[in-house]
């Protein structure tokens, strides 16, 4: 496997280069794709040890703070367990396709994920269609007249999922409760019964999660409505912020355009221009298994999180000046929250609620 250390820098593009075809990237990325059933199956059980014992710290702990503290740990915990689901859910996992698909639904049911409407909603549309506004729903910003058009409840909706407060709800509402829990007909036009089923999974999944919380209160002398709310609830919550949080750095960014034609988004090379690296002191990034390394990402998917470190580097070393990367900040966060608000598609630029500029211009392909 070759290191990053043998990208010559002669083989860079300068910044006015276009980029090359996404297949031309990717193969740059084709010796660093291996997949590694060991790494894979290990890295499940660490984390499904972690998660059970930081539920068995929510239940068992004696003090409610140190409660709440493993009620906090098993949320973070349910967001590593899914980004291994993602994985696998990608193939990207194991070199096993029906491997993958057992342990993507494994691991993704403590985030009452139902795994085929994921692999629909996810690798279909948003990886097929990233920022190509119409298609891809993840984050889509609305326009100033179709923000006017929405009724009052709306449009307070829409400014609490970008006030950089609520990335909890927007995940609730828009893509798990709209589209990933038994999503209605007009959301989902295809029926498959595949989605009916891992719908069924997830709830029953819930239904035994709650079940054991409620009988597990007379038993240490608690109550019922305590421990649902440090050992479910609280949970839940913690996992959907994270995944709420994530998505939304992932592809909002001042300098990260939006599209609403297919022929503009598709000479943008979106596989690149539209993914943002954020970068994060300390051990973050790879507390969340390296998702943060989202360019390597969307160009290969077939990269397994435990190769995305070195596939951004490379990318990154041949592509300066073509990938947003961004180090993370709070002030950096609620930045952008405070300026991406809505978006003029004709001039390719962020405004706020009042259509008022916030953002350069990009018209033209980036």
């Amino acid at each position: 496997m070759p290191s990053t250390s043998s990208t010559s820098t002669t083989q860079a593009l300068t910044p006015a280069t276009p980029l090359p075809h996404r297949k031309i990237l990717r193969a740059w990325l084709a010796p660093i794709t291996a997949k590694n059933t060991g790494i894979a199956l290990a890295l499940s059980m660490a984390d499904f040890a972690l998660f059970a014992a930081c539920m068995a710290g929510a239940v068992l702990a004696r003090h409610p703070a140190l409660q709440v503290l493993m009620g906090l740990a098993a949320g973070f915990m349910i967001a590593r367990l899914f980004i291994l689901g993602h994985d696998a859910c990608h193939q990207s996992f194991t070199p096993h396709r029906r491997l993958n698909r057992w342990l993507g639904r494994l691991l993704f049911l403590p985030s009452l994920t139902p795994y085929s409407l994921w692999d629909v909603g996810h690798n279909v549309v948003h990886h097929g269609y990233t920022n190509l506004s119409g298609f891809d729903f993840v984050w889509q910003p609305a326009t100033l007249q179709a923000y006017e058009r929405m009724p009052a409840w709306k449009q307070w909706l829409e400014r609490a999922y970008r006030s950089g407060w609520a990335p909890w709800l927007y995940y609730a509402v828009e893509i798990w409760w709209k589209r990933l829990y038994f999503p209605s007909k007009a959301v989902m036009p295809t029926r498959r019964g595949i989605f009916v089923a891992d719908s069924l999974l997830v709830t029953a999944v819930a239904a035994a999660w709650v079940a054991g919380l409620v009988m597990a209160a007379p038993a240490t002398g608690q109550s019922a409505a305590w421990l649902l709310a440090v050992g479910f609830f609280l949970p839940l919550l913690v996992w959907k912020a994270l995944m709420g949080f994530v998505v939304y750095v992932h592809h909002t960014h001042t300098r990260i355009a939006w599209y609403d034609n297919k022929k503009d988004w598709s000479a943008a090379n979106p596989f690149v221009s539209t993914t943002v690296h954020l970068r994060f002191n300390g051990f973050f990034g790879a507390a969340l298994h390296h998702i943060m390394e989202h360019t390597a990402h969307h160009v290969d998917m077939g990269v397994p999180l435990y190769r995305l470190k070195q596939a951004q580097a490379v990318l990154e070393a041949r592509l300066p000046g073509h990938i947003v990367v961004q180090p993370f900040s709070w002030r950096w966060y609620f930045g952008t929250a405070r300026r991406c608000k809505l978006y003029d598609f004709e001039r390719r630029q962020w405004t706020d609620f009042s259509g008022r500029p916030t953002s350069e211009a990009m018209a033209g392909p980036v």
